[in-house]
């Protein structure tokens, strides 16, 4: 049987449980702690972990078959922290997705899960009546204040489960959609050894403690938002939620008056910062560590933020959706004599880099593999998908799809994607999406979509298209057509119209040319 530990009348926490994530997350906070701020919202872990365990009753007395799936919708705040835990808590397995997802595909994830429920912020309402007509599950409105019924902290005792069909390594917690290789999106499943385990190495190369307090602007839909609440929680530390990014300086004002320890973002999150913001030039003397994942920082903005901030860590880490968030990071004291790497594997990680004959490249040499990992955090495969799961995660061992070299003391340098993903605003996009959609247009005869550099979002997406006649489409009309049918982030910057497209002998489209043509026209050349 296992089951959670109450807090002790004297507030020492819980002792820490194996076998359900969320019972462990949830056990380490004092319950006096800050564990969630929101505006002007505070919840300590007693009020978190009250919340969660009335949630989780409610969720189990539906008699939902274990592992039954449940859909979670919601902005930033306490209800999806609440809710997300509180499903995986009652053995159920979350399924997290953006409010901006077009119901179309929520339909779409909704009938390949077989979802039984969907949980909705209260603040969807308006919504609700769709959402439940297009994603064929049943949708839960939850008020935030109704979650909120007193609750002793020292209720904090997990439902057991049975060790005979509990199993951490099995059971799945939850599932993350993330674009394919096809450009289909892949439900990538997530079983509570898988989070657990990741958590407990971002917890210990971090050294996270109860003192930490992140900023988190990252959407808690996406891996590495969940890194960053999970690892925090685990360590009984404090999350500070922000959902203005757009206006950078409150988030800075919210850093430096919730005396934050540190932020976690993408590549574009510190690019806006350093040049949209006064970020440099304020003070915050908390700051101890910047967490920098969802691709390559240009080297420039990484030196800018060493000389604003030289008392600050700077952790470069890598990662996939597949891998629950984090494969590897590179020591912050590395950071000058490795500049450029990825690091290497995490504790628990093993990281390969072999060549197409199976073999690992030799350290130090100018040989380029793909990166190859294995590890408890690494996913058992792809939802419904036994052919991606089989081409992927092959004997237990990942696939990354990118390519690396690895110097002479083991540290690993990627060159390029094998997958034809572009990176924008952090989010990874897939091509094939955005192309079939312009590819509806009847004024369309091809469409090739690439990815350009960008100072500020790290690359910016661009659409060459070859119309059936000149003069029939315009890029007006094609960002339009792209705007009704697409979220923000994948709707092209920049549309060029051509009269053909690059191809090989095959007939496959170049899309490398057409990513130097771009260079070439942004350097003046």
């Amino acid at each position: 049987m296992i089951s959670g530990a109450a807090a002790d009348p004297c507030g020492h926490a819980p002792q820490r449980v194996h076998g359900n994530v969320a019972s462990e997350l949830l056990a380490a906070g004092v319950g006096s702690d800050l564990a969630l701020s929101v505006g002007a919202e505070n919840v300590t872990y007693g009020q978190l972990r009250g919340r969660v365990d009335r949630a989780a009753a409610h969720l189990r007395a539906r008699r939902l078959a274990p592992g039954s799936r449940v859909g979670l919708v919601a902005e930033n705040g306490v209800f999806f922290v609440v809710a997300y835990l509180a499903t995986i808590r009652a053995g159920l397995c979350v399924v997290p997705l953006p409010t901006m997802l077009r119901v179309e595909r929520l339909r779409r994830i909704a009938i390949d899960t077989s979802m039984q429920l969907m949980l909705a912020s209260s603040r969807m309402a308006p919504d609700a009546d769709l959402i439940g007509a297009m994603a064929a599950a049943e949708v839960e409105l939850w008020s935030e204040d109704g979650l909120d019924l007193p609750l002793e902290d020292g209720a904090f005792v997990a439902e057991a489960e049975s060790s005979s069909t509990f199993d951490p390594s099995s059971a799945l917690a939850a599932l993350f959609f993330t674009a394919g290789s096809t450009g289909v999106p892949k439900g990538v499943m997530v079983t509570h050894r898988n989070i657990a385990t990741n958590t407990r190495d971002i917890v210990e190369y971090m050294g996270l403690a109860p003192t930490d307090r992140a900023m988190l602007v990252l959407p808690l839909h996406y891996c590495y938002g969940l890194s960053v609440l999970h690892a925090h929680l685990s360590a009984g530390a404090s999350v500070v939620i922000n959902n203005a990014f757009m206006f950078p300086e409150k988030v800075l004002d919210d850093m430096e008056a919730k005396a934050c320890t540190g932020i976690a973002g993408v590549p574009s999150t510190y690019q806006i910062l350093l040049r949209r913001s006064h970020f440099k030039e304020r003070d915050f003397p908390a700051l101890r560590w910047f967490q920098q994942a969802g691709g390559r920082l240009p080297e420039p903005f990484i030196r800018e933020m060493q000389e604003a901030f030289p008392e600050v860590h700077l952790y470069v880490m890598y990662g996939q959706t597949e891998a629950t968030a984090r494969l590897s990071y590179l020591p912050p004291e590395r950071l000058d004599d490795k500049l450029g790497s990825i690091g290497r594997g995490l504790p628990s990680t093993a990281l390969e880099v072999l060549k197409e004959d199976g073999s690992p490249v030799r350290p130090g040499s100018a040989e380029i593999g793909e990166i190859v990992a294995m590890g408890d955090n690494i996913s058992p495969g792809y939802w419904n998908d036994v052919a991606g799961t089989r081409k992927y995660f092959g004997e237990g061992r990942l696939r990354t799809g990118d390519l690396a070299r690895v110097d002479a003391e083991g540290f690993i340098f990627i060159v390029d994607r094998a997958r034809d993903f572009i990176k924008s605003m952090g989010i990874r996009v897939s091509p094939k999406e955005i192309e079939e959609v312009i590819a509806a247009l009847p004024g369309v005869v091809e469409v090739a979509v690439i990815g350009v550099p960008d100072e500020i979002w790290g690359e910016a997406i661009k659409a060459v298209v070859v119309p059936v006649r000149e003069g029939e489409l315009s890029g007006r009309s094609i960002v339009r057509h792209c705007n009704d049918h697409l979220p923000n982030h994948m709707i092209p910057t920049t549309v060029e119209l051509t009269d053909h497209l690059p191809k090989n002998a095959a007939g496959k489209v170049l899309k490398a040319h057409l990513r130097e043509a771009a260079s070439d026209c942004g350097s003046g050349a």
